[in-house]
């Protein structure tokens, strides 16, 4: 059975009239990556804090490992955090800023060389230990500040945002190297982020933060395609949501469903839906072509709007660019919307 690497207990923290965190609770499992995601200013990134021991929460506890830490200085916990501004030496070789963590311990020198090297080997940098960091890309520096955390070998690695001054090749690489050492190296991983596709990708679960508390936590799949609520809907990824009286008008039944934009399919003119299905009638309002696919804005004849989504993976982007303002039907299985609110009304 896992044993539990976090657990926290209705955390919160104010900063004067502010509430930054409010009652959250979590149980991050050992060796879990899991990742804090929500928009700017909706406390993960306090929570993250909090961990560390840079904050102090005003009420609530957090354990590591079965201890609790909520009054321990950051010294005294067995975690290690990587910032996004890396905060390397710029005077120090990329062996000696790996090494530094080591060296303020008194570890000796032998031992502070052999576990630098080996912390260097498992982001894929050896051969790079005598380079400065101006002598580095970013994605380079990025897991040398990977490194030196990992050197103190911590039951816990949290990392806020490190991703963020990265291009967006190079990021969606570091994205899948990041989530491979992790897997290697074995150690739990706090991470926070803003970006949903980041998230997507390199979690084992997600706790999606709103307003200081968790809205959902799950899996990406989960989270994805069942989102618990509009804001989670539209905060992950792209969602339609049908409402109230235009979910009537569809479904049969009132409340705020969500359709993902790549579940629906286009068809022209009208066309009756299959025993399956779910269809409503539109006009193509706009079609924006995005290299791998293509967007349709359709309004629709009872009210409100959907985009779709359609893969540009045959000859006919230039025949979808010219559906502008044609007639269609909007058509996708029933299994592929979920409720995320109850009418308001009872219906």
């Amino acid at each position: 059975m896992t044993s539990v690497a976090i657990r926290i207990r209705g955390l919160r923290r104010t900063f004067g009239d502010v509430v930054a965190v409010d009652d959250v609770d979590i149980d991050v499992m050992d060796g879990e990556f899991l990742t804090l995601l929500g928009p700017s200013g909706s406390g993960k990134t306090t929570v993250l804090r909090m961990i560390a021991g840079f904050e102090r929460p005003d009420a609530g506890t957090i354990e590591l490992a079965g201890v609790d830490v909520t009054e321990m200085p950051p010294y005294a916990r067995d975690v290690n955090t990587v910032f996004q501004d890396y905060a390397l030496f710029p005077h120090m070789t990329v062996i000696q800023n790996v090494e530094y963590g080591l060296m303020v311990k008194k570890v000796p020198k032998a031992e502070r060389q052999q576990r630098a090297l080996a912390a260097l080997e498992s982001v894929r940098l050896a051969g790079y230990e005598r380079r400065r960091p101006s002598q580095l890309s970013g994605g380079q520096r990025q897991r040398v500040a990977l490194a030196r955390a990992l050197v103190n070998r911590p039951q816990v690695l949290l990392l806020d945002e490190p991703l963020g001054a990265l291009d967006l090749k190079l990021r969606e690489q570091m994205q899948v190297e990041l989530k491979e050492i992790q897997r290697e190296v074995g150690i739990t991983f706090v991470f926070v982020t803003h970006d949903q596709d980041e998230a997507l990708t390199m979690s084992d679960r997600i706790a999606v933060f709103n307003e200081g508390r968790i809205a959902q936590i799950g899996t990406p799949m989960e989270i994805y395609e069942h989102p618990g609520s509009p804001f989670v809907a539209g905060f992950v990824g792209t969602s339609n949501l049908l409402t109230e009286e235009a979910a009537r008008a569809v479904l049969g039944r009132g409340g705020v469903w969500s359709v993902r934009p790549e579940k629906i399919q286009v068809a022209r003119g009208t066309v009756e839906p299959a025993p399956h299905q779910h269809a409503v009638q539109g006009r193509i309002r706009e079609v924006v072509y995005v290299g791998m696919s293509t967007r349709f804005l359709v309004d629709l004849t009872v009210g409100g709007q959907l985009m779709v989504v359609e893969q540009n993976s045959d000859a006919g982007a230039t025949e979808r660019h010219a559906m502008r303002g044609q007639d269609v039907t909007l058509l996708w299985d029933s299994d592929h919307e979920y409720q995320v609110s109850s009418s308001s009304d009872g219906r």
